[in-house]
């Protein structure tokens, strides 16, 4: 006997008729007699008697579902297990992302996750990019999101969207800020440099060599944090992500494109040997729309 015909046999014995039991299946009633007795078949014994327009289980049927009761309860978890994983009940899911996406994007994507699939879990931190790989194979985290794949990393990912460079100032600096500003309109201004900081400042310096602009960098920030306070203090202005300046935004501060548009990607990272699961799959989607927003 297959599992199908454990099914047939205990939802027959359980419903007391073919009828109840393809009800309880929902398939049709043929179907069920045509599976019983294709079991009966192979057991080369009777399974029920009919009296009085009910299935009466003989006693061989009586010893059998003893066991089959047990298989059928096992199949019934397996299911349930299965349905629990799809969404994301008891399911943990660990991600690691760019301070700049932590800032804002990945905890809005959590929020909005979690409102529809209650009891997942999530184990959360912030990685950089010369630590991304060792926290993938640490196992430390399932999913690293970041703006750059690593070159001839044996690591699979998938692209989730795509954010751009900005200026971030004060507005009394600059209240005549046009939608997109030209980085020879920050000749001559106080400059707070990020040039040593990942894939953004690589993008940003090869920008300016291009131009061959000299700019006044009063100060070298090591992290975005340190360049958007000092930028809110009136020390001057900055270049940073999209995501970063978004968070980083308070009264008195706008952030505007540059002209022309400098972009970058983003995306998750992952383990070849251990891709995404269904339930990490339907959080990068979430995340990707925060992401396009």
């Amino acid at each position: 006997m297959n599992l199908r015909h454990i099914e047939i046999f205990h939802a027959v014995y359980v419903n007391g008729s073919v009828s109840g039991a393809a009800r309880a299946l929902n398939v049709s009633q043929p179907s069920v007699s045509k599976m019983l007795r294709h079991a009966e078949s192979l057991l080369g014994f009777q399974l029920f008697h009919r009296t009085n327009g009910r299935l009466v289980p003989t006693e061989d049927a009586h010893t059998l579902f003893t066991e089959v009761s047990e298989i059928q309860d096992r199949v019934y978890a397996l299911r349930e297990a299965g349905r629990n994983l799809k969404r994301g009940a008891g399911g943990m899911l660990k991600v690691s992302a760019l301070p700049s996406l932590a800032l804002n994007a990945l905890p809005t994507a959590v929020a909005r996750f979690m409102r529809g699939h209650e009891g997942v879990r999530f184990d959360l931190q912030t990685v950089h990019h010369d630590d991304l790989l060792r926290k993938l194979y640490e196992r430390e985290t399932d999913v690293a999101i970041a703006y750059e794949v690593p070159h001839a990393a044996p690591i699979g990912h998938r692209w989730l969207g795509e954010g751009e460079l900005v200026v971030l100032y004060r507005e009394e600096d600059m209240p005549d800020a046009p939608p997109r500003i030209e980085l020879e309109r920050l000749r001559g201004r106080p400059f707070i440099s990020l040039a040593n900081s990942g894939p953004i400042g690589q993008l940003f310096s090869q920008e300016c060599a291009r131009l061959e602009l000299d700019l006044d960098e009063v100060i070298s920030a090591r992290t975005f944090y340190i360049a958007t306070a000092l930028v809110a203090q009136g020390v001057g202005m900055t270049v940073v992500d999209s995501f970063t300046a978004q968070a980083s935004l308070v009264p008195g501060l706008s952030m505007r494109p540059l002209k022309p548009q400098l972009t970058f990607d983003v995306h998750a990272m992952f383990l070849l040997n251990r891709p995404p699961t269904a339930l990490a799959t339907d959080f990068l989607k979430t995340l990707a729309k925060v992401i396009d927003a």
